[in-house]
């Protein structure tokens, strides 16, 4: 096992493999397996290019026969920073069929995140775009080598723009001799994913080949794909969402289509959606939102479409009901961590299943307690508690580190999510907020995620975030920020709607912003730190210190 992870114990270990959960097959020879039984079928499609199975087998034996070249090895780490791309998936299954474990970074991350993660796995190189987007990933990543000892290499995919340094390696003409097949423990780790927080460094998320491959598989059957399914890739492909809920690799082990969306506009998406009849999705609300406003939906041929899958955020229900008339498609709800268990709404739940909760776990074998987040009893049923799981696909640490994992997990392995949630009478789960998702008013906790359900109700609100702004009479002071749609609404109005819903007046909004748009993290998700920074130096600006 890799240094620095956390093993299962033997008990749990046979016992998903007695249960058929983890097979023992590498994800390196999975795609070898695909590859035979689809051979010519179409696996990738993005940038103009449209890759068969069999194309992308001989393509990530080309890719580790080179990088072996390099000096990459079992074990080895690898940061991949790329685009939504077929070069994403080809590069990963090289590193797979070597034994090395990437990394996954976020295109969007800069030298500050990068270096961390590198630093933090102890990378030996680092695969990024020749260009993209205006940002020169290469000169930082060759920056980077000067500043952590262990990054050897900087890999670049892509023409590199002018005047880039001599020292990189283009992997588009990087050849090798063919080694020996490596056949890695299906128990160690695969690739890393990255916690989803967004006020702290992310941590490294350990996925090992038998946990994901059961958890594709598991998603795979759960939303009925098959040769027929073409996905398309819209979050980053680095998003476990994206990766395997059941996403790409989902699409491939049931032998459909992949393509690649390079940004989530509907200008962007929609046209692939027509052209390449795609019939499956994911998304998170905030882009779900952006493809139902506006008219554009109405211009394209979007029938093909047969499953939008929202998640990573709440998905309000009067934002759910718009799905199928707007765009003519079922909804799945979905709920899940990078960390491991997912949820999600079936295809025969009745509509207020769909409408209004996340589902029910995708595995028999993930088990669920709903705690009270501070004395760790168990919530009576019904009652709003922490979320803790332990299941054959949810990790048992973080990656080096000790310290945290001795909080974030109780004695038995359960994982303590963070997530505030309750279990319906039938099981399905409701996702209430985050245990640190509270503002603190005059020692009240008020649940941000409640009051933004209430405010996105109002007919001129078209989304809302509730942030803490620190305040000297109440600690902190609740702040919604609303982005209208058509005139903005004022706080009267706002105070007024929700007191009609039966909300307490300590949990009414004490400030008001006004904004065009939302900071969002690379993931699509709002970023309250940005944002609660942003409101209170408007309140600072406009001398509203005090409250």
């Amino acid at each position: 096992m890799l240094d620095g992870c956390v093993a299962r114990p033997q008990e749990e270990i046979d016992r998903y493999r007695a249960a058929g959960y983890w097979t023992g097959e590498p994800l390196g020879a999975a795609l070898r397996r695909w590859a035979a039984t689809h051979r010519d079928r179409t696996a990738l499609v993005g940038e103009g290019r449209r890759i068969s199975y069999a194309g992308l087998d001989s393509w990530a034996d080309r890719l580790a026969a080179g990088l072996r070249g390099l000096g990459i090895g079992p074990g080895d780490r690898v940061v991949v920073q790329l685009p939504n791309a077929p070069d994403f998936v080809a590069v990963c299954f090289g590193l797979f069929r070597l034994g090395a474990v990437p990394v996954f970074s976020l295109p969007a991350h800069r030298s500050y995140e990068v270096r961390h993660l590198c630093e933090l796995s102890g990378a030996v190189a680092h695969v990024v775009p020749g260009s993209q987007r205006g940002f020169d990933h290469v000169r930082m990543s060759v920056a980077l080598r000067k500043e952590v000892p262990s990054l050897r290499h900087t890999l670049v995919v892509g023409e590199p723009r002018p005047g880039t340094p001599g020292d990189v390696v283009l992997l588009d003409g990087l050849t090798g001799h063919p080694g020996k097949a490596y056949a890695p423990d299906p128990t160690d780790a695969a690739f890393f994913l990255l916690s989803g927080g967004t006020t702290a460094l992310p941590k490294l998320i350990p996925r090992t080949h038998d946990d994901y491959g059961y958890q594709i598989r598991a998603t795979a059957e759960v939303c009925g794909l098959g040769p027929q399914t073409v996905y398309l890739a819209v979050l980053p492909v680095e998003f476990n969402f994206t990766w395997g809920c059941p996403g790409i690799l989902g699409t491939l082990h049931a032998g459909g289509t992949v393509v690649f969306a390079p940004d989530p506009s509907p200008d962007t998406c929609f046209p692939l959606i027509a052209a390449e009849r795609v019939t499956l999705t994911s998304v998170v609300p905030t882009i779900a939102h952006l493809w139902m406003g506006g008219n554009e939906h109405a211009r394209h041929d979007l029938s093909s479409l047969a499953l939008l899958q929202i998640g990573s955020a709440k998905l309000h229900r009067h934002v759910a009901e718009q799905v199928r008339p707007v765009l003519g498609c079922a909804l799945q709800q979905v709920f899940g961590m990078a960390e491991g268990l997912l949820t999600m709404t079936r295809r025969d739940d009745p509509d207020d299943v769909v409408l209004a909760t996340q589902g029910r776990p995708v595995s028999p074998a993930d088990e669920i307690r709903v705690a009270d987040p501070v004395t760790g009893e168990r919530a009576e049923p019904g009652e709003v508690g922490e979320l803790v799981t332990r299941g054959p696909y949810t990790l048992r640490g973080y990656y080096r580190a000790p310290e945290h994992n001795r909080t974030a997990f109780t004695d038995d392995g359960f994982f303590r999510s963070g997530d505030l949630v309750r279990l319906t009478a039938r099981g399905d789960l409701v996702v209430e907020g985050r245990v640190k998702d509270v503002v603190i008013r005059g020692g009240d906790k008020v649940s941000a995620t409640e009051l933004e359900g209430h405010l996105t109700r109002h007919p001129r609100v078209a989304q809302a975030a509730v942030v803490a702004v620190p305040d000297p009479a109440l600690g902190e002071a609740i702040c919604a920020c609303v982005m209208p749609d058509g005139d903005p609404p004022g706080m009267p109005e706002l105070r007024r709607m929700l007191r009609e819903s039966g909300v307490a007046d300590f949990k009414l909004p004490d400030l008001l912003e006004i904004y065009d748009a939302f900071p969002l993290t690379g993931l699509g998700k709002v970023d309250k730190k940005a944002l609660a920074a942003d409101a209170a130096g408007r309140r600072a600006a406009r001398g509203e210190e005090n409250h």
